[in-house]
């Protein structure tokens, strides 16, 4: 029961950090890339690919969500040790890499063009450590699913041998 609480708890969490991400996508979002737009008129151009890649990065992030909460719901049944699970974890990693790819492909370029009008290189390190983080994950992710994967091939062997 205890365990239960608990995967029900991380769903809600899951859940709130879900609604926030899409608040900021609604609300925060465009208004961001129209003050960047402002702050330096030279990146104009970069505003709809920008907000693209970031809302592409975003539909992957609620894929990831949505693969966490089918993950927390094999851990209630007790269907851990499945091909499943496994499976979940490999699409949080593909979509980690993917969301990664994204950020660096839209994040990066605007943030060196404001950091050279800024004169701020520092810029430059955050917006590669933000970009850095699902790719943290899906590294943390991969060994997660192999460790998984050893274990159910384990278990697999060990129903055969009793």
């Amino acid at each position: 029961m205890k365990q239960r609480i608990s995967t029900i708890f991380l769903k809600i969490v899951l859940m709130i950090i879900g609604l926030a991400v899409f608040a900021f996508c609604i609300f925060a979002l465009p208004v961001f890339a129209n003050n960047a737009i402002k702050i330096v008129p030279d990146t104009a151009f970069l505003k709809y690919p920008f907000l693209i890649c970031m809302y592409a990065a975003m539909i992957t992030f609620f894929f990831v969500i949505y693969q966490a909460i089918m993950l927390l719901g094999y851990i209630d049944r007790g269907e851990v040790f499945a091909g499943s699970s496994i499976k979940a974890l490999k699409y949080i990693k593909i979509s980690g890499i993917i969301i990664t790819g994204l950020l660096y492909i839209a994040a990066l370029p605007a943030t060196y063009l404001v950091a050279e009008v800024d004169d701020a290189p520092g810029l430059i390190i955050i917006g590669f450590a933000f970009a850095s983080i699902p790719l943290v994950m899906s590294a943390f992710v991969a060994v997660m699913q192999k460790l998984l994967q050893e274990a159910v091939d384990i278990k697999f062997e060990n129903d055969f041998t009793v």
